[in-house]
């Protein structure tokens, strides 16, 4: 349970790392409008606002590769409710999807990294 733990952190952070990229290097471009389902003018509209919504995103990459580095559970634990946050305030205000694409795997990796912590 533990290395589900780990693995579901771990992809947690890695697509994290992920959405930094899409939101602050490929926004403008048609990748980044396909995958948002932006039109040209809105991307360019909002370019800004993107590469800040990314690297907010990288600041929660970096948390949870730090608590997996240190192994610390309370660093785990508090990236991954910071990321289930942002993913249901996501998913309800702008795009449902993001419930799915961001809420549901920290909620997952949540619970493992929940139920394999050391008790004290």
């Amino acid at each position: 349970m533990k290395i589900l733990a780990i693995i579901m952190t771990a992809f947690v952070a890695l697509s994290h790392i992920g959405f930094l990229v899409l939101e602050m290097f490929f926004w403008k471009t048609p990748t980044g409008q396909k995958v948002f389902d932006l039109t040209p003018e809105f991307a360019e509209a909002s370019a800004v606002l993107a590469a800040n919504q990314g690297l907010y995103n990288g600041f929660l990459a970096a948390g949870l590769i730090w608590g997996l580095v240190s192994k610390r559970t309370d660093l785990k634990v508090f990236f991954l409710l910071c990321v289930i946050a942002a993913g249901v305030f996501g998913g309800l205000t702008a795009s449902t999807s993001i419930l799915y694409i961001q809420a549901l795997p920290a909620v997952i990796a949540f619970g493992f990294v929940w139920a394999t912590r050391d008790k004290v």
